[in-house]
């Protein structure tokens, strides 16, 4: 059974950092894309950050120039380095991985991490 951690999340005051991180395991061959959403609460979850299997990276407006994702392919794991985090960041951060393939031959279209909270306030 494929299956994503996160860890990382916590209390931050406004202007710092946090770096979250996203693990997958099961038997794991191969994961297409990989990304990072978020929900807040009374809104909708929203795209955060993503990064493809080349290592090419697109962000969100709300966060590009302060988050950077990152990914280690040996380990299968993700990566969210959050920078100059605000208020507005604060949020329950879900890993996302696309076309998970195992070394038994299975393919999963996508899995969910259960999500890490992130809180930002003084």
């Amino acid at each position: 059974q494929v299956q994503l951690l996160e860890s990382g999340g916590g209390l931050v005051q406004p202007g710092g950092s946090l770096r979250l991180s996203c693990a997958a395991s099961g038997s794991i061959a191969s994961i297409n894309a990989m990304a990072w959403y978020r929900q807040a609460p009374g809104r909708q979850r929203e795209w955060v950050a993503f990064i493809r299997s080349d290592n090419t990276t697109d962000y969100a407006r709300s966060v590009k120039g302060r988050f950077a994702i990152s990914r280690d392919n040996a380990n299968y794991t993700v990566y969210l380095q959050m920078n100059s985090l605000k208020p507005e960041d604060t949020a329950v951060y879900y890993c996302n991985a696309d076309t998970i393939r195992t070394i038994r031959g299975a393919t999963y279209s996508e899995r969910w991490g259960q999500g890490t909270l992130v809180t930002v306030s003084s």
